[in-house]
């Protein structure tokens, strides 16, 4: 349980309770499960703050290079203290309505707390202090469908009572973020068996739990938020510099038109060409382009050992030196003029992580084949329901992140294994698990001017629907 500025008759009441908890742990399952889904979007190299943090048991088992955990209850602090002693953690006695450290932190979780502080307002804005640009917040709390069941359960003594506490939506929630200053990207529902039955409660909380009708009675309810940013554009303009990788295949018409189409925009812009088996002569293209813009274009070339756009995108990621890191297909379908379009969005914090989308506009006649057109939208439906987060189109050959934030995707990547043939769901996948803020830019779809498309509808496709359906197991199902 977990609690913060309360009066004094319940300060008085969790402190027994705290008493009663060190003899007697209740519903271990139940907070194993937020253990484990909080761990997932945290990292080793992360610093956690957990507000509220009770017996410090979620905390103690989060990964993290620094950890801090604070509490008003004197009971509670030295209880964690006493239990956690090895753990490299600090336990402070602190109210969260007056905040006072002079730190942030890279993940600030609150866990069962909302529920029962007087102001959650005051709360919200308190950790905004701990929070650095990047920073994401978790808030965890019960659904509020559970209420009669939770009461219930306190009168027959399956739970102990608590005092009256706040019931909220996730409405509620995220709009006390919202005026507190939060942008919420995303929200989740899980667990729907609070109990430990072998077998039952793996059904119901592992699968069934995580389909649409079945969500609807989840216990948790999730909300993922980072800092509201404010825009500057004098700043963001000249803020970042940038490196554009573009993977060119058989494009030798292409990519000349590449360089004299791209516009100015940031602080510094590279641009890396990684030719990748090509038949053509688009080598000895990239080589003469290379030469002929030197004096006025930072341009490196290389070729790729292995196959496949994934692989040729990470051998540029290798050698690029920009702040911010994007993909340009070289057969120019996404036009290299709105390119500046996702600058503007990393730049100015409307998100971590920007993913084209070609599904919004109209597009060219011969853009995209009807098929792929298909399969495009059942992906865009798969990935929402994989990342609990609204995609229109996943295929777009344009994706932006920070490089920091792709070093750390790197690290991570073990967790996924070198899956991606095509490097889309690599990224999006490894974004998801960094925690990151992923936002769409639509952009009107071209056909080709030059060349064919190196897609196989049908083999690739299904190489993507077995993506799919291993990358299920380690973002949906965990």
């Amino acid at each position: 349980m977990h609690a913060l500025n309360l009066n004094q008759q319940s300060n008085t009441y969790f402190n027994e309770i705290a008493k009663k908890r060190k003899k007697r742990f209740l519903s271990n399952y139940y907070w194993q499960e937020i253990t484990d889904y909080c761990n997932y979007f945290s990292h080793e190299d992360s610093s956690v703050l957990e507000v509220g943090c009770g017996s410090g048991d979620l905390l103690a088992n989060l990964s993290g290079s620094k950890k801090i955990g604070i509490d008003f209850s004197e009971e509670y602090i030295a209880w964690a203290k006493e239990k956690h002693q090895n753990k490299n953690i600090d336990f402070l006695l602190m109210d969260a309505n007056n905040i006072q450290l002079n730190q942030t932190f890279d993940l600030i979780v609150l866990s069962n707390l909302i529920g029962y502080v007087d102001d959650i307002q005051l709360v919200f804005e308190q950790i905004k202090k701990c929070c650095h640009a990047n920073t994401k917040v978790i808030v965890q709390y019960y659904n509020s469908f559970w209420e009669p069941i939770i009461k219930f359960s306190e009168i027959i003594g399956l739970k102990e009572k608590t005092p009256v506490q706040n019931w909220l939506s996730t409405r509620d929630i995220n709009n006390l973020l919202f005026i507190s200053g939060f942008d919420v990207y995303r929200n989740n529902k899980r667990f729907i068996f609070p109990f430990y039955i072998p077998l039952l409660s793996l059904i119901f909380n592992k699968y069934l739990a995580k389909f649409p009708f079945f969500r609807f009675f989840s216990l948790n309810i999730y909300s993922f938020a980072k800092l509201l940013q404010t825009d500057d554009n004098n700043v963001i303009n000249q803020q970042y510099s940038t490196t554009i990788v573009i993977p060119a295949r058989n494009e030798s018409g292409n990519i000349e038109n590449a360089i004299k189409r791209l516009p100015k925009f940031g602080k510094h812009v590279e641009i890396i060409f990684i030719e990748g088996n090509s038949t053509d002569d688009t080598w000895q293209k990239i080589q003469e382009i290379q030469k002929k813009y030197a004096s006025t274009h930072a341009i490196k070339i290389g070729q790729q050992k292995g196959k496949g756009k994934g692989d040729a995108v990470r051998e540029g990621y290798k050698i690029a030196t920009g702040d911010i890191l994007m993909i340009l297909d070289a057969d120019l379908t996404v036009p290299p003029e709105d390119i500046p379009k996702f600058y503007n969005a990393i730049a100015s914090g409307k998100g971590d992580f920007i993913n084209g989308t070609r599904l919004v506009y109209p597009m060219d006649k011969e853009a995209m084949r009807f098929l792929n057109y298909l399969g495009n939208h059942f992906f865009s439906w798969a990935f929402t329901w994989l990342l609990d987060q609204r995609f229109k189109d996943t295929l777009c050959g344009t994706k932006v992140m920070f490089r920091k934030d792709y070093l750390k995707l790197i690290k991570n990547r073990a967790y996924f294994g070198e899956f991606d043939p095509f490097g889309d769901f690599d990224l999006l996948f490894g974004a998801h698990k960094l925690n990151l803020k992923i936002v769409e830019v639509p952009i009107k779809y071209k056909e080709r001017t030059y060349g064919t498309t190196n897609i196989s509808r049908f083999k690739h496709g299904l190489i993507l629907l077995r993506m799919c359906a291993f990358a299920s197991r380690k973002c949906k199902f965990i």
